[in-house]
């Protein structure tokens, strides 16, 4: 009998300690931003497990890195401005910070993975100076023609250190839904105080650890999201490199993030609020700091998956035809997961052109146009985004035009 090696254990990305306890086991599944071309139907797909620990010691919450970074990020294919509401967010975060902070023609904005341009658009148009860092280099090359300034390289020291160099601190950074994609946390944050300005500020949005546990949101859970934050745990990683939070905010977006402020620990100009020891206390208060609270998840988990089969079972059984609308991370991780395939869902629609005309990640489910659900008025349209059930069910309301209706799966099914 041949022996076979066992692997070696998995280690906290932040304090290094072993990883001994599952918080949740998603099986395998493939990368949920490589969608499928059509010749490539009949190769091969390389599926990755979707099993996330937390670690005793600090209580990140965490995958193990499978893939490099490169390979997730360089041809990207999520473009953030075909969501209006998420455009018309970022909007309203520049009018806030422009104000907040007196921002003006001398201050200096840099986002890290800027995309293709949506949040720093609104501060050029106040003629405030920005840079943005977006690994993606098709993403990149989209913000520059719509005119904001970007360079196509992955943040860490060594990128802060050459943009200093070159331009200068930063007066502002922001970093949303940034912060969970990163697989080295320590080179990411020691870039930002790197790259801070003196008396500089620091955002970061990213989804709640509490939110997700909470309303089951288990299909935001794949490879591209390396961890899952509480902000008890931010703070540690923050306060480690030098920087300190000094206020946050609860945010409705991607089913509840916090938005998260932060400086250097030298700069007493900015006391810190009571908000942020106010949320500490609460996620202590739910048990985030012990174990019996990520023992629960898995079960509700399972819940989920089963009451979705069994909705779409009966829907079939009953002769009735189902659509999807979107094709995000999200809905990839809920359709490998749930073993969705063409069997249950005809097709899937997307906004976005990059998208159109290819095939889901392992489920091999047809992306087309939307105006596909008015060609063939399905029964139902399962949201994939439910973050954005609200501007999809507006913007897809000529479905009770012939009685379809709208399901959902997270944080519980419902059909209205």
């Amino acid at each position: 009998m041949t022996a076979v090696a066992a692997a070696p254990a998995a280690r906290c990305r932040f304090c290094r300690a072993e990883l001994r306890d599952v918080f949740v086991d998603l099986g395998m599944s493939p990368l949920c931003q490589k969608h499928v071309n059509p010749d490539e139907l009949n190769c091969m797909e390389r599926f990755y497990p979707l099993k996330v620990w937390v670690c005793r010691d600090c209580w990140l919450v965490q995958l193990e890195e499978y893939v490099a970074p490169p390979e997730l990020f360089e041809n990207y294919e999520y473009l953030s401005s075909y969501s209006t509401s998420w455009v018309e967010h970022a909007r309203q975060y520049a009018e806030l910070m422009t104000g907040r902070l007196g921002l003006g023609a001398k201050s200096r904005v840099i986002e890290i993975a800027s995309n293709d341009g949506y949040l720093l658009q609104h501060f050029v148009a106040k003629g405030i100076p920005v840079l943005g860092i977006e690994p993606a280099a098709n993403v990149a090359e989209i913000a520059r023609s719509r005119g904001v300034p970007s360079v196509a390289r992955f943040f860490g020291v060594r990128t802060a250190e050459d943009v200093v160099r070159d331009s200068g601190h930063a007066d502002l950074i922001v970093g949303n839904n940034v912060l969970a994609h990163v697989p080295d946390l320590h080179d990411f944050v020691g870039g930002m105080r790197r790259l801070l300005g003196e008396r500089g500020v620091i955002t970061m949005e990213f989804p709640h650890l509490v939110r997700l546990v909470e309303e089951n949101q288990f299909d935001t859970i794949y490879h591209e999201h390396f961890s899952y934050l509480s902000l008890f745990v931010v703070e540690k990683i923050f306060r480690h490199h030098g920087l300190e939070l000094f206020d946050v905010s609860e945010l409705p977006t991607h089913g509840g993030s916090l938005r998260i402020f932060a400086r250097h620990a030298a700069d007493a100009s900015r006391p810190r609020t009571a908000a942020v020891d106010e949320l500490i206390r609460r996620e202590h208060d739910k048990g985030y700091a012990g174990m019996e609270v990520y023992r629960s998840f898995e079960q509700r988990v399972l819940e989920t998956k089963r009451n979705l089969l069994e909705f779409l079972i009966g829907a079939k059984r009953g002769g009735k035809s189902v659509a999807g609308y979107g094709a995000p991370g999200k809905g990839n991780t809920l359709l490998n997961y749930c073993a969705i395939r063409t069997d249950f869902l005809d097709y899937t629609v997307d906004a976005s052109p990059m998208k159109q005309g290819r095939y889901t990640p392992g489920t091999h489910i047809p992306i087309l146009a939307p105006a596909q659900i008015r060609a063939t008025r399905p029964d139902y349209v399962l949201i994939l985004p439910w973050n954005l059930r609200r501007e999809i069910a507006a913007q897809a309301q000529y479905i009770r035009e012939w009685g379809g209706r709208f399901v959902v799966p997270i944080p519980a099914l419902e059909v209205f």
